[in-house]
């Protein structure tokens, strides 16, 4: 499975840098030199990080592939993936986003929703769960929420605090009536 690392920006000077809109939570090690990417929506199949920095709040990175600012332009809004499979896992209690979209949600064995997103926050992740009735449900993505999460047989378990679920439910049919 591929994983949506970051997208190429605008050129930054002359020797072909560019910009990224990350889309990773750990850029330094992403951005390595001699990290491949595999590339969509561009002339280029694959980028090979040459060097990386950051300008402020900006990260810049340099392609072997890219050598100069009229080639940056043509690579503007490519994506940039890693194969999953790849990378090495720190934390066996680690899910990307994709492992996690399609999911049933339980509450013991009763089905509650599915997931459809990971939402990462400096706090804590949060995740997307649409329930039965079609109503988006933010599930904190704690181990004292969620205990269990088992990709292999579809689902995750849930132990939510009362609430939790009617909550949302509730606030969209008061807003709906006034």
């Amino acid at each position: 499975m591929r994983l949506q690392v970051a997208r190429i920006g605008k050129p930054h000077g002359i020797r072909g840098e560019v910009t990224v809109q990350l889309m990773t939570d750990d850029p330094d090690a992403r951005f390595e030199p001699g990290t491949v990417f595999d590339v969509e929506s561009s002339p280029a199949k694959y980028l090979t990080v040459e060097g990386a920095r950051w300008n402020k709040e900006i990260l810049l990175v340099a392609f072997e592939e890219i050598p100069d600012r009229n080639t940056a332009e043509t690579m503007r809004g490519s994506l940039l993936f890693l194969e999953t499979a790849d990378l090495e896992e720190d934390d066996e209690d680690a899910w990307y986003e994709h492992e996690l979209v399609g999911l049933t949600a339980r509450i013991g064995e009763e089905a509650v929703g599915t997931v459809t997103g990971l939402r990462t926050n400096d706090a804590q992740d949060l995740l997307v769960i649409e329930d039965t009735e079609g109503a988006e449900v933010l599930v904190p993505f704690v181990e004292a929420i969620v205990p269990e999460v088992d990709p292999e047989a579809g689902f995750i378990r849930l132990t939510p605090p009362d609430g939790l679920f009617t909550l949302n439910r509730a606030q969209g049919a008061e807003e709906g009536q006034a």
